[in-house]
């Protein structure tokens, strides 16, 4: 075959096989990320956008690479049972469950899909991961365990006088387990007792923070999700009660509450969206050990705490990373 033929037949294979070949790239390409969140409140909301937003950065365009599916529990286990299983059986690339309850559902659920948890305070204690070194199986993540000892200080650097602290969570969260048996130690190395209030459910959390009126000298909300769910319901009985409220995430702090020391949970999905990256592009989710949150914000609410008779020390307010209320 002469130099010229075997041109032209290269070019007429060419024009065969190059409009077959560029929609089978793009469908290589494309990848579905099922994500579900155990409420809707805006700690869990902004997590699963800082997700969307990593995954953005990483090259996963929602709509053109990436195709995302959200589901919330409402706040009940049964039904993240059941979406945990409508999500296996719908063989996503990757299961991104945000919350100790949520993340336990799917990680129930399948031993093959691809897992990266996120917002968990302890996934060993949850029984989630044999490690945090090495989570090992299907299943990796971030863990977002609070400082609890710099809320203590920062309670008792507001509220010096303070002897006791009041203590809101739903016994059924496994994560409030941990942060209350934290918050106890904690207390206890300052000096503090602790009142605690059982809130199975969301429409419990007034009444709960109502029986803790008399009894506690300031009130704190751990990464409970059924009590931030509720948030509005217990500020109100703070500031109509004269009772300051802290809570243990920083987004609480414009809904009402004092003060916190916490994450920035925008960035702590941009955290866990660049977990689910690599586990997209190929890396094994047991191999990658479980990632700490990083970095802590002050914020604080000086006109909810006035509202709950409380002055906030200048020094706070100067070293606070974001006042709002104002």
């Amino acid at each position: 075959m002469s130099f010229t033929r075997l041109l032209c037949a290269a070019a007429a294979l060419a024009a065969f096989v190059g409009p077959i070949a560029a929609p089978v790239s793009a469908m290589a390409q494309s990848k579905t990320v099922a994500i579900t969140a155990i409420v809707q409140h805006p700690a869990l909301d902004a997590t699963r956008d800082g997700i969307v937003e990593a995954l953005k950065d990483a090259g996963f365009v929602q709509g053109q690479s990436l195709k995302v599916e959200y589901q919330s529990a409402q706040g009940n286990p049964a039904t993240a049972a059941q979406i945990a299983r409508q999500f296996v059986g719908s063989r996503p690339d990757v299961i991104v469950p945000i919350s100790t309850p949520s993340a336990q559902a799917v990680a129930a659920a399948t031993r093959d899909i691809p897992v990266v948890f996120t917002a968990v305070t302890d996934p060993v204690s949850a029984q989630m991961v044999k490690s945090m070194e090495k989570p090992g199986a299907n299943i990796t993540g971030l863990s977002d365990m609070a400082p609890v000892a710099e809320h203590v200080a920062l309670i008792r650097e507001i509220l010096p006088q303070a002897k006791r602290i009041g203590v809101l969570y739903n016994p059924g969260e496994p994560n409030s387990i941990v942060l209350v048996k934290a918050l106890k130690d904690e207390a206890a190395k300052a000096g503090l007792s602790v009142v605690e209030a059982s809130v199975p459910k969301s429409s419990d959390a007034q009444p709960a923070v109502r029986s803790l009126v008399g009894k506690a000298d300031a009130v704190y909300i751990p990464l409970d999700n059924t009590v931030v769910s509720a948030l509005e319901s217990v500020v109100a009985v703070g500031q109509q009660a004269k009772l300051p409220i802290f809570s243990a995430d920083t987004d609480s702090v414009a809904r009402g509450t004092v003060a916190s020391i916490g994450f920035d949970y925008f960035q702590v999905g941009k955290q866990t969206g660049a977990i689910v990256a690599r586990v997209l592009k190929g890396e094994k989710p047991g191999d990658i050990p479980v990632t700490l949150a990083k970095g802590t914000d002050l914020f604080v609410n000086p006109k909810s705490a006035a509202a709950m008779g409380v002055t906030l020390p200048d020094a706070v307010v100067k070293r606070a990373t974001k006042v709002v209320g104002q």
